[in-house]
């Protein structure tokens, strides 16, 4: 686990020795110029948490948090279109809901137990108003947002989030940016075009992957917005999303059995296992005492189910009590949009490769926009964790600090590590001497 330091422990005999100029440690700009800080993105930018876009998850949204560092260094205001209220609104079911909380909740066998539920509070659909406020906010970024939305006309009447706060001048998102006069703006945009159909399962044909053609020539577009007036910047690449918690917090083998439940199970079984042997295939179904694979539903066998594999993941959407009291995963198949199966993931994968790589050529030839590589960053945090100030920071569900109860959005304490990596980029590409950010001083998940 690596560990990152903030303070630092200097020998009272060096500081004599070097005796330094207190100017070396003031916070200075650089070549940057901070005075119009911009950020575009999706829902890590915008401060959605929890399965929500609500206030305190806004102010601290990672660009929020880097400009408060930024106005150490000359930088100014940074406005955000805030909701109304402290629980906001998820869209992410169809149906408004207010944000996760953690509590003791019963299952429908009535065992209580510990698990994130949404807020016991009405959504208050005020939330969604236009702001008509005349203002150009700096954070141009929404919930779910793809790379090529950006560049689709009307987009203030098919985005609910950015219905709020677009611009009359505005005719697209990108028609954003020159209104808010960006000298220096971050883009972290691109996790959602494959996100989004990783988690549906793959099962939704209206969130197919982006191409890499689209992707590329979307981002283009928006980094040719936001350089069009001689901005600095910078631009984080995408993670491997099939990382998040959301794919690993339920076990493939979700299934606990006693022996002779396993008996029964098996003997319901019976004939399709001896189709299979049949067929001259081996991947029978079977079951025993203790913890089992769960039975998913695969439309390319005949009999259209099979037991998941352990390199397959089953998503955090899949309803607990169904799996616990409906049968499902050991009578009745899981559906297809609650697991990743492995064709589903390498798709996933591939994808986020095929975008760093678009991202990697669009700014080789543009020196004043620096890449912050989070990829690697995020991979270090899912593999090895890291520490910061004694405090850890890796990416297991609920407590490892860095997302939130949705398995897919960061916590404020994982908001702070975004931006604690983005002022270390935008300090060793512009000359700049940028306070860094106290990670250990944030919050992360709440608990009862």
């Amino acid at each position: 686990m690596k560990k990152i330091h903030l303070l630092y422990i200097v020998p009272l005999v060096l500081l004599a020795a070097c005796k330094p100029n207190i100017d070396e440690f003031a916070p200075s700009k650089g070549n940057a110029d901070f005075s119009s800080f911009v950020a575009v993105g999706d829902s890590w930018t915008s401060g959605f948490a929890d399965g929500s876009l609500y206030i305190s998850g806004q102010e601290y949204s990672f660009p929020n948090i880097m400009n408060g560092q930024f106005k150490k260094a000359g930088g100014g205001d940074f406005l955000q279109p805030l909701m109304l209220d402290e629980y906001g609104i998820g869209l992410a079911t169809g149906i408004p809901k207010p944000k996760l909380e953690m509590g003791f909740h019963p299952d429908c066998k009535g065992v209580v137990g510990l698990v994130p539920a949404y807020a016991d509070v009405p959504v208050n659909m005020d939330n969604l108003n236009p702001l008509n406020t005349g203002i150009h906010y700096d954070n141009i970024s929404t919930p779910g947002l793809k790379t090529f939305y950006m560049g689709v006309p009307g987009m203030n009447q098919l985005n609910p989030y950015y219905k709020r706060f677009a611009s009359e001048g505005a005719a697209t998102m990108n028609d954003e940016i020159p209104l808010a006069a960006p000298t220096f703006f971050s883009l972290w945009l691109g996790s959602y075009d494959a996100l989004a159909y990783a988690i549906a399962g793959g099962a939704d044909p209206m969130n197919p992957v982006t191409t890499k053609e689209v992707f590329a020539g979307s981002l283009q577009q928006t980094l040719a917005a936001l350089t069009a007036t001689g901005a600095k910047g910078v631009m984080a690449n995408i993670p491997d999303v099939t990382d998040f918690p959301f794919f690993h917090t339920i076990p493939y083998n979700a299934l606990p059995l006693d022996q002779a439940s396993a008996d029964a199970l098996n003997a319901g079984y019976a004939q399709v296992n001896a189709i299979i042997k049949g067929l001259g295939r081996t991947d029978t179904i079977h079951f025993k005492s203790g913890a089992n694979a769960v039975i998913i539903a695969d439309a390319t066998l005949p009999w259209g189910f099979r037991q998941v594999k352990p390199t397959e993941f089953l998503l955090l959407s899949l309803p607990q009590d169904s799996l616990k009291c409906a049968g499902w995963g050991s009578q009745k198949p899981i559906p297809g949009q609650y697991v990743l199966d492995e064709a589903e993931i390498a798709i996933t994968k591939n994808a986020v490769d095929e975008y760093n790589s678009q991202i990697n050529l669009l700014i080789k030839d543009l020196p004043d926009v620096a890449l912050v590589n989070m990829y690697t960053i995020m991979k270090e945090i899912t593999e090895t964790g890291l520490v910061f100030n004694h405090v850890n920071v890796n990416a297991r569900f609920v407590t490892g600090n860095f997302y939130s109860t949705d398995g897919l959005n960061p916590t404020p304490m994982g908001s702070a590590v975004i931006a604690h990596y983005f002022i270390k980029t935008i300090n060793e590409s512009f000359q700049a001497n940028i306070p860094q950010v106290i990670v250990s001083e944030f919050p992360a998940v709440k608990l009862p």
